[in-house]
């Protein structure tokens, strides 16, 4: 048997703060880069969508350029492979079957430089396309129509090009509120982590529709049941999964709040759990303010969404025994007008599009709270409303 050294209290304590210091050391040499590609609406000072590099150690954004010149790039997804991006074309500049449409379009992405090569374009199915999503299996690209007052699926090919339509359902009805809800808005399309079911926020209907999704073939069911209602006139937005995916949260446009529901992996039924303001008590609600998007924290600690008008982005704990949220604070976007907006990767930072300040700004995530502190990292870039990031 080898005779063990003694070795100090002390000598152990400096070996381990080295070990920790080398790998601090090590994982910020390592620390991985990113394309961040910034969907616009376009005019005098965009012409389409634009790629930035993100720092992820230091969190900070390079200078954006033009990836690829179209119209109205107001919603992207990524493929789950990474290799192929898609965008609306928030319009109604088409005509499929004597209405209006606007359309979808796909690119592949240059990993080594972040630019962007057109495949193909194909019909959304209806007007003013604001939202889509990609399956699981990046099989099929799902798209919400706002003032179509539809949704659709289209296949994607082996190449990432875009296929032929394999579903198409047009809503009915009407909200409280006339005439802003006198029609169908499909405004969002999401997927259940089980990739099994859709769930379509409706603004113009006050409810979450929900329909069973078919991986083999592109199907869309109407489920049972078939939508939970939210309160007359709230607006339904945008919805999003926490990551166990038992609750669900959505940001209502109009009445200026955030709902928890639970969901039901194998039914697909959704509840109201819990609804709460997304602006402080002491702010006038008025015509000129709304919200925008609404993102679960990777941790799944915090919720964040975004108020325009009032110009911020509301922060809330949650409750890691049913989902319910916490009011935290409502922290200034340093801008005008913020849409959509993303966490990093790495969970440590925000990154808020200010539409009409034509501004993306970088905010630091306190682990513990989830409270935000605007960082020295700006960039400008015309009417940015959307951003997605892609490993190098």
């Amino acid at each position: 048997m080898v005779a063990m050294k003694s070795v100090s209290v002390g000598v152990l304590v400096e070996a381990l703060l080295f070990g920790l210091c080398l790998s601090a050391f090590s994982g910020r040499l390592h620390a991985e880069d990113y394309h961040v590609y910034i969907g616009t609406y376009t005019g005098p000072q965009s012409r389409g969508i634009y790629v930035s590099r993100w720092d992820s150690d230091r969190g900070q954004l390079s200078p954006p350029v033009l990836a690829a010149e179209m119209k109205n790039p107001s919603f992207l997804a990524i493929h789950p492979n990474g290799q192929y991006l898609y965008a609306v074309e928030e319009s109604a500049d088409h005509q499929d079957q004597g209405q209006s449409s606007g359309a979808l379009h796909a690119f592949r992405i240059e990993r080594s430089t972040g630019s962007l090569t057109a495949l193909n374009t194909v019909l959304a199915g209806g007007a003013a396309s604001c939202h889509l999503t990609v399956d699981a299996t990046g099989k099929y690209l799902l798209a919400a129509n706002y003032t179509g007052g539809n949704v659709s699926v289209t296949a994607i090919n082996k190449d990432g090009s875009l296929g032929q339509r394999t579903a198409f359902v047009q809503h009915a009805g009407s909200g409280a509120i006339l005439p802003r809800q006198a029609a169908p808005h499909a405004h969002s399309i999401n997927l259940d982590p089980q990739n099994r079911h859709a769930y379509v926020a409706d603004l113009g209907l006050d409810k979450v529709l929900i329909y069973e999704f078919d991986a083999d073939t592109g199907a869309l069911t109407v489920n049972d049941p078939a939508a939970v209602a939210l309160a007359p006139g709230a607006g339904p937005r945008h919805f999003s999964f926490h990551p166990n995916g038992k609750t669900a949260y959505v940001i209502n446009e109009i009445d200026l709040t955030v709902a928890v529901l639970s969901h039901d992996a194998q039914s697909g039924a959704l509840r109201v759990r819990q609804t709460l303001p997304t602006l402080p008590e002491d702010v006038e609600r008025h015509r000129g303010l709304s919200t925008a998007e609404v993102v679960v924290h990777p941790s799944g600690k915090f919720v964040y969404g975004s108020n325009r008008g009032h110009d911020s982005i509301v922060v809330y704990q949650v409750d890691s025994s049913d989902g319910r949220l916490t009011y935290v604070e409502n922290k200034s976007t340093a801008g005008r007008t913020p849409r959509n907006f993303a966490i990093d990767p790495s969970g440590q930072f925000l990154l808020a599009e200010n539409q009409n300040s034509n501004s993306v700004v970088v905010f630091q995530i306190d682990p513990q709270s989830g409270k935000l502190t605007q960082t020295d990292t700006q960039i400008e870039v015309g009417s940015p409303v959307c951003i997605r990031f892609v490993a190098k």
